[in-house]
């Protein structure tokens, strides 16, 4: 792993009345060439069209993928991620949100914040993944 990832933990071992299985951890200690990317919301990056569904998961998936590409694009891999912040636009979806990151992030261990707000910038949009990364030196 590229950075020192402190206290690292599962979400499966901390909301266990959830079914989560998201790798994090309370701290990530890095040094290198920072990446900000803007919050990831379920549009192409090339078209910035909105996917075409309304499901939690096919909108997690295309904001995950939209991650992945931004921080490749970048120089980076996904294990550069450091933070990251969730928010969504009904608590209800929590659950799918997560367990769909969690693909993406398994054995990265980032920092994550996940905030509940009452809309995104489109009606349409159910969740909107901030990144921030850091390729080592």
């Amino acid at each position: 792993m590229a950075h020192t990832r402190i206290r690292k933990f599962n979400t499966r071992d901390t909301y266990p009345e959830q079914k989560l299985d998201n790798d994090l951890c309370q701290a990530v200690v890095a040094r290198g060439t920072m990446i900000f990317l803007r919050g990831q919301c379920p549009q192409d990056l090339d078209t910035a069209q909105t996917i075409a569904s309304h499901d939690p998961v096919a909108q997690t998936h295309k904001v995950m993928q939209n991650i992945r590409q931004l921080i490749e694009e970048s120089g980076g891999r996904m294990e550069h991620l450091c933070k990251i912040v969730v928010y969504l636009t009904d608590v209800r979806h929590r659950e799918a949100v997560y367990r769909t990151m969690g693909e993406y992030i398994k054995g990265v261990h980032p920092v994550s914040t996940g905030v509940v707000v009452t809309a995104l910038a489109r009606p349409d949009w159910l969740v909107e993944i901030d990144a921030t990364a850091m390729i080592p030196d």
